[in-house]
């Protein structure tokens, strides 16, 4: 097989900029077109970047593009993918991968009967802060993992999303707009779940928007805002997750895992890079020795401070993993696994039972030093 993929993006939107701006970090993918319901919008990012834009079916038909990445909306995940498919190319999608685990099955389906590649964000789990946490773990650094707690809470999105209508949506919602980062990286820890528990309630039925241009314009809420819920791991190890839009403020961090010979401290799953606290059993909190992972590397200035950011790294790495004949560390399967859980956590809620999954996955392989700088330039 070729050394290096072409690509093209469906979808010109907010997160496109991301894609175009990082993929030149890495090897074994080149982007070469782009596509957009919206033509001016996919014109204009075309330029920007320095690739051709064309049509939705043209980029289909496209003979040059091996590997198209879907970044529309949840809500057009799925179609979009299935097309993508059904034209004979590989699938790397922004999450959640779809909806329903039903729509899963039938990307999987279909990927099987073309010999294509599924992948999906969220890739953050590869960035050097959660690879540090996934490494001190194998080494047995804080024992057994027995328990965790995660929090991922805010007063939502409304605040500064031009158009945060879907958020507020079925398919959209706290859990499956936020989840992914969390329960990939507990798969990428502790590996995959076996049932889930949950209960989940929305403070208001409306949400007024303060972010411009639609600024005061009142907005429907028809999913849970606020969803406390109950993963039991595989493993035996059980984990609080509770995510919300309907907190101002709290002092919870993001993640914290806890052993039979210590605890551990995981900085925010949605960003690759963060410090990681540990204590042993003499209860002695302190940050782990850093180590030179390229994907901890601060590379990007935002308003919220300098960060680490390689979005694109699970892109590569599912790349080059066809390149080379080996396993996507996003793959379909861990990313079907985290539709299942992240659906049958809200599911429960709306039951008021456990729910046991119908899927499963394997822990990806871990991501150290050399094996992040071999998917680099």
């Amino acid at each position: 097989m070729t050394r290096e993929l072409g690509v093209g993006i469906i979808g010109c939107g907010n997160i496109s900029t991301t894609y175009f701006s990082l993929a030149p970090l890495f090897k074994g993918l080149k982007v070469l077109a782009c596509a957009d319901i919206n033509v001016q919008a996919a014109e204009a990012r075309a330029k920007e970047y320095g690739v051709k834009a064309q049509t939705i079916d043209a980029l289909l038909a496209n003979d040059e593009i091996d590997v198209v990445v879907n970044l529309t909306i949840p809500d057009a995940h799925f179609p979009v993918s299935k097309a993508i498919l059904e034209a004979g190319k590989h699938v790397y999608s922004e999450k959640p991968l779809v909806l329903s685990l039903e729509q899963g099955e039938e990307l999987r389906r279909i990927a099987k009967a073309k010999n294509l590649a599924v992948g999906c964000a969220p890739d953050t789990f590869l960035g050097g802060a959660h690879q540090l946490a996934r490494k001190f773990i194998d080494d047995g650094g804080i024992g057994r993992v027995t328990s965790g707690a995660c929090y991922v809470m805010s007063p939502g999105m409304e605040m500064w999303h031009p158009n945060p209508d879907f958020f507020f949506l079925p398919g959209g919602g706290p859990i499956l707009d936020l989840g992914p980062y969390y329960v990939a990286n507990l798969i990428n820890l502790i590996g995959p779940v076996k049932r889930v528990g949950a209960m989940t309630s929305m403070a208001s039925a409306t949400r007024t928007i303060t972010s411009q241009p639609r600024h005061g314009e009142i907005i429907p809420v028809k999913t849970p805002t606020t969803i406390q819920a109950l993963l039991e791991f595989v493993s035996g190890a059980t984990v609080t997750l509770t995510a919300s839009w309907d907190v101002w403020s709290h002092r919870h961090a993001n993640m914290e895992l806890y052993g039979t010979d210590g605890s551990l401290y995981v900085p925010d799953p949605n960003f690759f890079g963060g410090t990681v606290e540990a204590s042993g059993r003499d209860k002695d909190i302190k940050p782990l020795e850093a180590w030179d992972h390229p994907f901890g590397k601060i590379n990007q200035e935002n308003p919220n401070g300098a960060r680490a950011n390689y979005r694109t790294a699970g892109l590569a790495d599912m790349v080059t993993a066809l390149i080379e004949g080996r396993d996507a560390r996003c793959s379909l399967d861990r990313t079907l696994h985290g539709v299942d859980v992240m659906t049958s956590i809200l599911k429960s809620g709306e039951e008021g039972r456990f729910i046991d999954l119908t899927t499963t996955c394997t822990q990806p392989a871990a991501l150290g030093i050399e094996e992040a700088q071999a998917l680099l330039r």
